[in-house]
């Protein structure tokens, strides 16, 4: 019985995992990177002398916080991303080919010319490419009139 049981287990595991197909990207360039506004940090001026005596000075430093905002142009949408991390965010190569998913709410993104380690990024704009909609809509493909 326990046989039984144990040939059972190991057969459905290989039916399990030959069900589960690699995901399938999508290719884009990262076409540029800039630094847009996503906020302000406060730094605040107390200290813990001063709360208790009282003599702190009440004013705060406040720094703009820079996030980094890439292009992505794929074949027929142009992607506005931004990381996801903002603490860490990686540094991505411009000009090179990227290998991109979207899972959920989420744009999964990986280079492999860099350390191909898929990250998120939040995606902030699609647009359709002029030029392809172009290319693709019908008696415009080079017909002379």
């Amino acid at each position: 019985m326990r046989i039984g049981m144990v040939a059972l287990l190991v057969v459905a595991a290989a039916f399990d995992s030959q069900a589960k197909d690699a995901p399938a990207y999508e290719k884009g360039v990262l076409t540029q990177m800039e630094s847009s506004s996503c906020g302000y940090a406060e730094k605040d001026g107390k200290t813990l002398a001063g709360e208790i005596f009282g003599t702190d000075g009440q004013h705060k430093n406040t720094k703009e916080v820079l996030c980094q905002e890439y292009v992505l142009q794929t074949e027929r949408i142009t992607y506005r991303i931004r990381p996801k991390d903002d603490k860490h965010p990686a540094l991505l190569p411009v000009g090179e080919t990227a290998q991109f998913r979207i899972h959920k709410d989420k744009l999964l993104l990986r280079v492999p010319e860099a350390d191909g380690k898929e990250r998120e990024y939040f995606v902030l704009s699609m647009t359709p490419r002029a030029d392809a909609a172009a290319a693709t809509r019908p008696g415009t493909r080079g017909e002379t009139r």
